[in-house]
């Protein structure tokens, strides 16, 4: 039987109960591009520690995870150059939406956010688009 369903259980119980954590010890929502922003942009210098220190779990953790269960598959492109676009379409994204996948889906929802909602929806059907486009219809990924 595939486990590939209880390991996005399970990831999705250690995101959340980070979130929770990083809430009820901060008193600031856990949304990983604000997080990121904050060291980006210098708004972040007072505790620029503990975002660094999180950013870092947020890279440490399942790397070790994946050496410790043998690797890992992954469907990623090959092309850099795609990877590279993605990834700066995402941060600009994440910061026209005031947040992420983490702070809006995460800790949005959960805390019954219209605007965390909303956005979710959104960045979902912008997704789902993506991926029609640039793989079913221009076959680039």
């Amino acid at each position: 039987m595939p486990i590939d369903w209880i390991m996005g259980l399970v990831g999705g119980v250690l995101i959340g109960t980070a979130a929770a954590i990083f809430l009820l010890v901060n008193g600031r929502i856990m949304g990983a591009s604000g997080i990121i922003g904050g060291l980006v942009d210098g708004s972040g210098r007072s505790d620029w520690q503990e975002r660094a220190a999180l950013i870092a779990g947020l890279f440490v953790v399942p790397g070790v995870a994946a050496l410790a269960m043998g690797g890992s598959e992954t469907n990623l492109t090959g092309n850099w150059a795609i990877i590279i676009v993605a990834g700066l379409l995402v941060g600009v994204g994440t910061r026209f939406a005031n947040g992420c996948t983490s702070g809006h889906g995460v800790c949005g929802i959960s805390r019954l956010s219209l605007r965390g909602i909303v956005a979710t929806a959104f960045y979902i059907g912008a997704g789902g688009l993506t991926v029609v486009l640039f793989k079913h219809i221009l076959g680039v990924i």
